[in-house]
């Protein structure tokens, strides 16, 4: 059983909650990914969404004095690089999320998406049944 270590990506692009949205947006647009972790200190703070982005600045009419701070998601579910693919997918597909941040001694080093599931072969199961549960909606549909 592969372990987070084996395929989570090191070397992370992330924010501080000080730095403003657009630096957020641009290191999306830089490294093409749709979120950004939040660190402050080597410490996970939060995740900034292209969606945190989009509803809570742009849609809100807020300038560039926006914070990520102001608009990042908290609360963020993590991982440890000793957990099993299997594990993390669990985990990701319990809490309907598509990035787990690999943190190890309260120190982020990686993270893994449901991208870097389904590219490898073996993990390609444990990629689509966590979308499939990601997916589904947290409330019913009206």
């Amino acid at each position: 059983m592969s372990q987070l270590r084996n395929i989570m990506t090191k070397n992370v692009a992330a924010v501080s909650p000080q730095d403003n949205v657009y630096k957020a947006a641009s290191l999306m647009k830089q490294h093409n990914v749709g979120a950004v972790p939040v660190v402050e200190n080597g410490q996970v703070r939060g995740m900034i969404t292209d969606r945190d982005l989009v509803l809570r600045a742009l849609a809100d009419q807020k300038n560039e004095q926006v914070t990520v701070g102001e608009v990042m998601s908290g609360n963020v579910i993590t991982g440890n690089p000793e957990m099993s693919v299997d594990e993390a997918s669990r985990l990701m597909a319990q809490n309907q999320i598509r990035r787990l941040p690999v943190v190890e001694n309260n120190q982020m080093v990686g993270i893994v998406s449901l991208g870097d599931l389904a590219v490898r072969q073996p993990f390609a199961n444990e990629a689509g049944q966590a979308l499939s549960n990601i997916s589904e909606p947290s409330s019913p549909r009206m």
